[in-house]
């Protein structure tokens, strides 16, 4: 089938809600990971937590409590990347059989389309799910870098100074856990928007509609949640 006729299939208020959740998607990463100055995100300012974290590490004598944080970041991103692919099975497994999705999504939206119409919506989540997956990957090797980089952190003198090439390195781990929490965020959001996406089964309004609360939640766990004014005070 071509592009002209998978296309046929969709209504322009398909491809206008279609193009608002990735745009959406986009946009609201951008702007958590650049916010203005009056009003910064959860994650920058976890980003500067995270280089103060690694800076008091190379002043510890005993490192065991930040090897267990960074094994416990670690084994979020492998969870999370455990439970997309587990996702992206059940998505797939569906695509193959989509009778059970038509029968509910035709007794709901009252249209007789044809299979391959459900299966380009399930297809769309599946991307974001794949995104997530990749992301959590991608972090988890990331955090596998910042704790090589800690191990390499020589231990204080005997005058219980940090030296300056230990320091230095403490900091690019610290920059190595940032890019990684980076990653690891950006696989949440994906993981979000797949969710909303699943609304485009019910149609076009409900997918703008879902893409709008997805899009307030993020937000607002990013700028305004509690967790957020307690990291400001």
């Amino acid at each position: 089938m071509s592009w002209g006729e998978v296309l046929s299939l969709l209504s322009v208020w398909d491809l206008g809600a279609l193009a608002f959740l990735f745009v959406s998607a986009m946009l609201i990463g951008w702007h958590i990971e650049h916010p203005p100055k009056r009003r910064v995100s959860v994650t920058k300012l976890m980003a500067q937590y995270r280089r103060d974290w690694l800076v008091a590490f190379a002043a510890r004598d005993v490192r065991i409590f930040d090897s267990q944080i960074l094994a416990t970041l670690r084994q979020g991103t492998s969870f999370f990347a455990s439970t997309c692919i587990l996702a992206i099975g059940g998505v797939l497994a569906l695509v193959g059989n989509t009778d059970p999705l038509t029968g509910i999504a035709e007794e709901l939206t009252a249209e007789h389309r044809s299979q391959f119409f459900w299966q380009i919506k399930l297809l769309v989540v599946v991307l974001f799910l794949t995104a997530a997956f990749l992301r959590f990957v991608w972090a988890n090797r990331v955090f596998g870098y910042c704790a090589v980089v800690m191990a390499s952190v020589a231990n204080l003198g005997e005058d219980h100074e940090v030296g300056e090439d230990a320091m230095d390195r403490a900091r690019r781990a610290g920059e190595l856990n940032i890019r990684a929490a980076v990653n690891f965020n950006r696989g949440l959001r994906a993981m979000y928007f797949a969710l909303g996406s699943l609304a485009w089964i019910l149609g076009p309004i409900p997918l703008i509609i879902a893409t709008c609360v997805t899009l307030w939640v993020v937000w607002s766990r990013e700028f305004a949640s509690i967790p957020r004014d307690i990291l400001m005070r």
